[in-house]
């Protein structure tokens, strides 16, 4: 992963308290994605809200190839409008709309654009750097360290940790680990890990 610039991590913690309060939420709360977009006026859809799309481009997304992709992020009329695959779990869906979500937070500029045929969506892409900074700040916003750190003091194992916030377990565990709430409570021997099989 790429490097962040100084104080990007700390500014996504700041952000994602903020946003929770924005949304009466608080820290130890679960975010739903739909009500962040809502909150953001970033619409969501499915491919089968598409107007016209055609039924073999549905079939393609929704039926003989459901885990060839995730989520996309498109301008509508000037609005963002996230696309998100209905087929993938509940947790797998969480991720996805919340990076997304995380791009339009962070004002990421696509490194790449292409429009429809009649120029009504426009499909944004964006560079490695982009995608590591959505991936770390939609990690924020769904499991922030504070959250991490009060849960496992509880001793509260990933899965417990991963179903409260509605996110994988992989997820969970990855945040646990990378922000470093693992190693801080073993080093001060506040609890004792339990294992997840």
């Amino acid at each position: 992963m790429a490097g962040f610039d100084r104080g990007f991590k700390a500014w996504c913690e700041r952000t994602s308290h903020s946003l929770r309060r924005d949304m009466g939420l608080g820290l130890l709360d679960p975010v739903e994605p739909s009500t962040l977009a809502r909150s953001l006026d970033v619409t969501l859809w499915t491919p089968r809200d598409v107007p016209g799309l055609p039924k073999d481009v549905l079939d393609q997304l929704l039926v003989h190839d459901p885990g060839g992709w995730s989520a996309v992020t498109l301008m509508r009329e000037g609005a963002p409008l996230v696309i998100h695959n209905p087929r993938h779990s509940r947790a797998r869906q969480t991720s996805d709309i919340t990076h997304e979500l995380s791009h339009i937070l962070l004002g990421h500029k696509p490194s790449n654009k292409i429009l429809s045929a009649d120029g009504s969506l426009v499909l944004r892409g964006y560079d490695a750097k982009q995608e590591g900074e959505a991936d770390w700040f939609a990690g924020t916003l769904l499991l922030p360290r504070e959250a991490l750190l009060h849960y496992r003091r509880e001793r509260w194992d990933d899965l417990r940790i991963a179903d409260h916030f509605n996110v994988s377990l992989q997820l969970a565990t990855y945040r646990l680990r990378i922000t470093g709430v693992n190693s801080q409570l073993r080093a001060s021997g506040a609890v004792r890990r339990k294992a997840v099989k």
